[in-house]
């Protein structure tokens, strides 16, 4: 993790000027993750871009991140508003990759934001998962996660109104039947999938298994387990980088949580443990694979914590559609031994391995908020001692369901909340509810086909 100075040092200057020199350079795409995980910044020719590190030249206005998902801006947010100032943006070079469906030579860079004082800008995802980090860190503890990424892929569609259906593969057919883990499923995109992974390989994006889930045309891509803010940055450039290969093939690829009425929805599993940052221990087993009284608090954490923190973890009013019984996703905070129907399922591991899946992300989150959200509710857990109540054996839908249904509810809790202020950051907090609720205002406004079709002429 770079460290929260706004200056850049020299050899991070040096080491950005080398990689634009091997890779023959011309453009830079500066990325900021906004608050729905959006790719906001600049395209600047190389030597420009040199000169605005050295420089504190490479400005962005702070009102990206009250921001809304339909481009809006946020008018109540206690933070920036009224003011629209610029603040600066330093690219952490560690992140510097190419850009490797484009044809001129390209490089992209995920960059942190501050203010011209030197201060970051804490209401940024990118430094709201580091803050989050950071109070690990101050504990002696050093976090591990792994995400799991559910998406569809879909026949192009430019008419909003009109229902999505899966795209036609290589057979000429269209997928009906919901074919989990079928392999030649997923060949019917090979072609789109082969590229996938040659662009992820020259991004240095760390993926593992590839599989077909439950939904026509929906996928599931696996992570490899490590640091979350290097796989924050994967699964940000991830997203990017399969819409884009979709785009080539004709077809789009969807992270909606729920893009289809017949068909499950896209989750963002999140595996998570801690070790020790001394040691590198897992810190939730001993030896003989017994349980920590840590790991128990960890899971207690998410217990307690996840309900007030869902604008995160589901940040869309499409999001609660995922969250039904039966549908391959949780409806409360109940956890349980490799049991997928709960909202924390703990899997079949050896001591070195002892994790816990939050199952409750959908793939519509942004990956920064999702993971620092997730660590907190641990963490919290883990500071204050809690308990969990005991693990669920059997489904958990037989339970009552226990998550807001509604992004209006979640967003009463999650304002309500004082110790996640305390974890995230209160001006945090308020930036999230104010931009949340004007994209409810926004879309409260439209009028669905659904109302026109039993509404209109029988009420």
């Amino acid at each position: 993790m770079t460290d929260d100075s706004g200056d850049v040092s020299s050899a991070e200057l040096e080491t950005a000027a080398e990689f634009l020199k091997r890779h023959n350079i011309d453009e830079v795409e500066c990325l900021v993750p906004d608050m729905a995980g959006i790719a906001r910044g600049k395209i600047l020719p190389a030597e420009k871009f040199l000169k605005g590190m050295r420089e504190h030249g490479l400005r962005i206005p702070e009102q990206i991140f009250i921001q809304t998902v339909n481009g809006d801006y946020a008018s109540n947010d206690p933070v920036t508003s009224p003011a629209a100032i610029d603040v600066y943006m330093r690219p952490d070079v560690s992140t510097m990759r190419t850009v490797p469906w484009y044809a001129d030579p390209t490089a992209q860079v995920i960059c942190d934001t501050y203010y011209f004082d030197g201060t970051p800008v804490e209401i940024a995802p990118r430094q709201t998962l580091k803050r989050v980090l950071r109070q690990f860190q101050a504990n002696g503890w050093r976090p591990v996660i792994a995400p799991e990424l559910e998406f569809f892929l879909v026949e192009t569609n430019t008419d909003p109104d009109y229902p999505l259906e899966p795209p036609i593969g290589r057979s000429g057919r269209r997928e009906t039947a919901r074919q989990s883990y079928g392999v030649d499923a997923v060949n019917e995109f090979d072609p789109l999938f082969e590229e996938v992974y040659d662009f992820c390989e020259a991004q240095g994006i760390d993926i593992d298994t590839l599989t077909h889930e439950s939904g026509a045309a929906q996928m599931e891509m696996n992570f490899n387990h490590g640091d979350p803010l290097e796989l924050a940055d994967q699964t940000f450039l991830f997203k990017r980088t399969v819409r884009e290969t979709a785009l080539r093939h004709n077809v789009y690829a969807t992270f909606m949580a729920k893009p289809m009425e017949r068909e499950p929805g896209s989750s963002m599993h999140i595996h998570q443990s801690v070790a020790s940052a001394e040691t590198g221990e897992n810190l939730f087993a001993d030896a003989e694979g017994t349980d920590s009284e840590l790991f128990l608090s960890h899971i207690a954490g998410l217990q307690k914590y996840l309900p007030a923190v869902m604008p995160l973890f589901a940040p869309n009013v499409n999001s609660y559609r995922r969250l039904m019984k039966h549908s391959d996703a949780p409806i409360n905070t109940h956890w349980g031994r490799d049991n997928r129907t709960v909202g924390f399922r703990v899997p079949v591991s050896g001591a070195d391995a002892r994790r816990v899946e939050n199952r409750c992300a959908g793939a519509d989150s942004n990956p920064y908020l999702a993971i620092a959200a997730s660590l907190a509710c641990g963490y919290l857990g883990m500071v204050e001692a809690l308990e969990p109540t005991k693990p669920v054996e059997g489904s958990g839908y037989r339970l009552a369901h226990t998550l807001p249904r509604t992004l209006y509810d979640a967003l009463d809790r999650f304002a309500r909340s004082r110790g996640l202020k305390r974890v995230l950051g209160e001006d945090f907090v308020g930036t999230v509810a104010a931009v949340k609720d004007a994209e409810l205002d926004a879309y409260q406004r439209v009028i669905s086909s659904w109302e026109r079709e039993h509404l209109l002429l029988n009420v």
